[in-house]
Parts: structure tokens; sequence; C-alpha cells
């Protein structure tokens, strides 16, 4: 190589050399985003909010009673929430039935035990069950076809869809005969979706 090459090499260097960063721009555009994500998350914080207080009409869950029968069928799964009956976007969020948690179920003669680790414990009396039926989804939660057990109740005025998926998908079809025996007005035509 000539003097004139390696010269030229050099110059085309240094026009080509990477710019400096500029750290005071790029630091403000990280703390704006940061501080965007943190609004967002606060908005939907005021929408849960919102929407238990638009639920507030709902009465209180029952307890379980003491001296259940002895069980028909347990369960452990997911409970994965519960919406307006029909209406599997309507998620309802008071008394804590909007939130996601493992699940223990219990049915007897008396009704549904529901025992929920971290979240609210309730009971549905055999006269409020509905029916049940195998499904896909329920607000939040997409599955394959049949992979939710959907069990439907009346809590006061208003029949509430309830989604559950066991450990053991298989045990879901015994649950749907199970309950749909339970309530005479049931037919199990139209019991899945």
């Amino acid at each position: 190589m000539t003097p004139a090459v390696i010269q030229l090499a050099a110059e085309a260097a240094e026009r080509h050399s990477a710019e400096v960063t500029d750290w005071g721009p790029r630091i403000a555009w990280v703390i704006g985003l940061l501080v965007f994500i943190a609004f967002v998350y606060w908005l939907m914080r005021q929408g849960w909010k919102w929407r238990g207080t638009l639920q507030s009409d709902l009465p209180e869950l029952p307890a379980a009673p003491s001296g259940l029968p002895a069980h028909r069928l347990a369960l452990t799964g997911r409970y994965h929430g519960s919406t307006t009956a029909g209406q599997w976007l309507d998620r309802i969020v008071a008394h804590g039935l909007g939130v996601r948690s493992r699940v223990e179920l219990t049915l007897t003669d008396a009704g549904l035990d529901v025992v929920r680790p971290g979240a609210t414990d309730f009971f549905v009396p055999a006269a409020q069950l509905r029916g049940a039926r195998l499904d896909k989804g329920i607000a939040g939660k997409v599955l394959t076809e049949g992979g939710l057990l959907v069990v439907t109740w009346a809590h006061g005025d208003k029949l509430i869809d309830s989604g559950f998926r066991s450990d053991r998908a298989a045990e879901h079809a015994a649950w749907v005969e199970a309950l749909n025996l339970m309530n005479p007005t049931i037919t199990t035509e139209g019991a899945e979706r």
C-alpha cells in the first residue's frame, strides 16, 4: 500500500466514525415512556374499581354451612372468573369474583363449595344452581373447545357464569352431568355451546 492510499483510508475512517451518544434526550424518552406506562396501569386500575362500584348491588357471597353432607365430586384446578350469564365478556369483579386463583370445588347435595386460597371463598346452594356446560372461554381466558367448565348459578336477581378448569380436564364431563342432574328443569340438549 502506498502512503496516499493509507492517508485516504484514515480520512475515510475519520469521516465515518460513530457519533457520541447524547444521553440527555435518551434518558428523557425512557422516563417519559415509564410515566406513560404507569399512567396506563393507573387507568386500568381505575376501570376495575369503577366496574366494582357499578356491580355493588350484588349481594354478599354466601359462605359454606357447617356440616356439609358427603361430597359427590371434588376437583382442584383454576378459577378463571365470573361473568353475567350468557355474556362471556361481561366480567363480574364485585366481592372478589373477578380475581383468578387456584380452586378446590366440592359438589354435595347441599350445593357447590368453592374454596379459593388467597381469594374469597363462596358457596352456591343447590337451589341456586342453574346448570353447567363445557365451553371454550370466559372473560380474559380462552381455551380449546370444551376446555372450561362453566357453572351457571343465581345470586340475588342475577344469573352468573363461573369458569373453572380442572387440573385433569377429563373430569369436566362428569361435573356437567352431575350439576345438570341436580336441577331437573335442565335438559342436556344445548348444555354445550
